[in-house]
């Protein structure tokens, strides 16, 4: 009988990285220049591994090949394979990041034999002049683009967001777009690594050298069209579960409630993952197996598991996401 599961953070040293994963997860000693860490993952050689109960130790692989439907559903395997879809990462940006773009899935099978990659961020913390880029804000052209890169101006056409703690943002594929310093965030992504790099502030790696860029395979996966509003708009309430996004790869909401409360939740025929951003709660399934899930831990429901009941213990902040 499957139990609900938590897995080993994969802790990912990048340049742009900080110290503020480990205290935001209370990972001691603090280590510096941690970018990332991937709270779930079914990326090739960088696979989960579960750290509680009876199948501890095992990878995320092993068990989809023991269990399969039981636990990613018999729906979600039928759309997406066995494949775990859906990848989680907390992300912590003492620097900018690069300018980016993913392909979509058609993009991406043709080139790269994977999944595309839609994604979506959630505000965890904010520095005080933290921001983020998301979409054109002026329409551009794929010749355009180009002469903006040789012409060092390419971020003169994107939207520039300042960002607080609360904001959400949805990316899908082929949306440019790029975190800034001084945010911290999760995000919750599909299971691809593909990603094009376009503008990378004439930086130099650690030899020295430019780092590579992709104008021409980003060139084909970039959606040039100006939207209305980049950033989700909902309502904050305490108390209450809040629909954030939702798409084809995920639905997501947002659990904010006190100590003392108590949800319940249902699932049908999937899996679901709970990601805590604040406080503390216990997670009791419909067989009696509770297990506490607490800031900076993320807990996998498998598809089995009809009902789950969230209690909360210390004030609490989650996202919930899912696969309908």
């Amino acid at each position: 009988m499957l139990y609900p599961f938590k897995f080993e953070p994969i802790l990912k040293t990048i340049i742009w990285g900080g110290d503020e994963i480990c205290r935001f997860k209370g990972i001691q000693p603090l280590k510096n220049s941690i970018g990332e860490s991937w709270e779930i993952s079914h990326v090739k050689d960088n696979v989960s591994v579960v750290a509680n109960g009876e199948l501890k130790g095992k990878s995320l692989e092993e068990l989809i090949d023991a269990y399969g439907e039981k636990l990613l559903g018999k729906q979600v395997i039928e759309r997406f394979g066995t494949t775990f879809p859906l990848l989680i990462k907390f992300i912590d940006a003492r620097d900018s990041l690069s300018i980016q773009v993913h392909p979509d899935d058609e993009l991406a099978k043709k080139r790269h034999n994977s999944f595309g990659k839609t994604e979506m961020w959630y505000i965890i913390q904010a520095a005080e002049d933290a921001f983020l880029y998301s979409g054109f804000a002026e329409t551009t052209t794929p010749e355009q683009y180009v002469q903006s890169l040789e012409d060092d101006t390419f971020v003169n056409y994107l939207q520039k967001h300042d960002v607080n703690p609360g904001d959400v943002f949805f990316l899908p594929a082929g949306r440019v777009h790029a975190i800034g310093a001084g945010c911290f965030i999760a995000e919750i992504q599909q299971t691809s690594n593909i990603t094009y790099r376009i503008y990378d502030y004439n930086r130099k790696d650690a030899q020295g050298n430019p780092r590579e860029l992709h104008t021409e395979l980003a060139k084909d996966a970039i959606d040039y069209k100006v939207y209305p509003d980049y950033k989700l708009d909902y309502k904050r309430r305490q108390q209450t579960v809040q629909p954030l996004v939702a798409c084809p790869y995920f639905t997501t909401e947002l659990i904010e409630a006190a100590a003392g409360k108590a949800l319940a939740f249902t699932q049908e025929d999937a899996f679901s993952i709970f990601i805590c951003l604040e406080g503390k709660a216990a997670l009791t399934d419909n067989n009696d197996y509770s297990i506490e899930i607490k800031q900076g831990e993320t807990v996998l429901v498998p598809a089995e598991i009809k009902t789950v009941k969230l209690q909360i213990e210390k004030d609490g902040k989650l996202l919930r996401t899912y696969i309908k």
